[in-house]
């Protein structure tokens, strides 16, 4: 029989053998699993965790997007075990353990991690929250993926805002490892140290913000880059195409193995990293006064923006999004999981 719901418990606290099943694992370390939407990201988020051999179970008031989630996991799943990140052995097992909930109670009601993956819109979520503390265990954790809400409003209509943090992945949640693990004002700090092993544990890269901030950290770097990018399209600098291969085979090659700091640090050589870093400085502080700063995009500007990608790469979605995740596959296995 499986064991009771169990409260709040600190890091490996279960070793006893009704605890694991026998398994020597501990409850920590395999996670009952419950994700709320079923669209890109929640099943990446599952892909994941059946990759891992936990215990899932998914929902999402849409049944009709709910009732292609389990093949479209299951495929993401197949490509996981083909790149070595996962055996099937064991996700096979998973696989077919994975529960797809006919309601949210029966969705949560006994998950540790509940990761809430729903539209990006403040109220759908608080409301869905709301929802969830409401049939979910005292002990559970949950985690939203919002890329940009944060969590001070996420968690302003519920009871126990401290068990509440943003978890928010880039796509496809599989291959691309960050996640910025963003904490409310009245997180609990034990809880953020369990979602970053968690994390850790799937394989992923958790970054903890210090504070939270419109469009977290990564929405932010996004905008700003995405904006230039923009801009170099709109003044005719360049095709939509040649600006994603100047990104693409340019900085980001360097910034996927360095950063952008580090990169700069190793730049320096042997005339000094201070020395270098004021000079470059310097003519970014001439490129900076030249960059794009307007902050809306007018609707002619859109619509131009729209057609000129739309005609670069209409019709090639399923094939370029094939390369690209064979691309992201190859330059993860590059960089190393264990290597941040």
């Amino acid at each position: 029989m499986a064991p009771g719901p169990v409260e709040y418990y600190p890091k490996l606290a279960f070793t006893d053998a009704t605890l694991t099943g026998g398994t020597g694992m501990t409850r920590f370390e395999t996670p009952r699993v419950a994700i709320i939407g079923a669209g890109e990201i929640g099943r990446g988020w599952a892909a994941l965790a059946v990759s891992a051999g936990w215990p899932v179970a998914i929902y999402d008031a849409e049944s009709e997007i709910l009732q292609r989630a389990s093949e479209n996991i299951a495929e993401r799943v197949e490509m996981l075990t083909r790149l070595g990140r996962t055996d099937q052995a064991r996700v096979g097992e998973s696989l077919d353990l994975m529960r797809v909930g006919r309601s949210l109670l029966q969705t949560v009601t006994d998950a540790d991690w509940i990761i809430e993956a729903a539209p990006e819109d403040l109220h759908l979520k608080q409301k869905l929250l709301e929802q969830v503390e409401q049939v979910s265990r005292l002990a559970a954790i949950v985690t939203s993926s919002a890329s940009g809400i944060q969590p001070s409003a996420l968690c302003a209509r519920l009871r126990r805002p401290e068990r509440l943090m943003v978890a928010h992945p880039l796509t496809p949640v599989e291959l691309v490892p960050l996640v910025e693990v963003v904490p409310g004002p009245r997180t609990d700090p034990a809880c953020v140290e369990d979602v970053r092993f968690w994390l850790q544990l799937l394989g992923q890269v958790p970054i903890v913000l210090k504070k939270e901030l419109p469009g977290h950290a990564i929405g932010r770097i996004q905008a700003a880059v995405w904006r230039e990018c923009i801009h170099l399209v709109l003044q005719g600098v360049l095709d939509v195409d040649d600006v994603d291969a100047a990104v693409a085979m340019g900085p980001a090659l360097g910034w996927a193995a360095a950063g952008p700091h580090l990169t700069h640090h190793l730049a320096a050589g042997e005339s000094g990293a201070e020395m270098y870093l004021a000079r470059a400085l310097g003519d970014y502080e001439t490129l900076w006064g030249h960059l794009a700063d307007w902050q809306k995009l007018e609707g002619e500007d859109q619509k131009r923006l729209i057609k000129a990608i739309e005609k670069t790469y209409a019709g090639q979605s399923p094939e370029q999004r094939e390369k690209r995740d064979r691309k992201l596959a190859a330059m993860r296995k590059a960089q190393g999981e264990n290597d941040h």
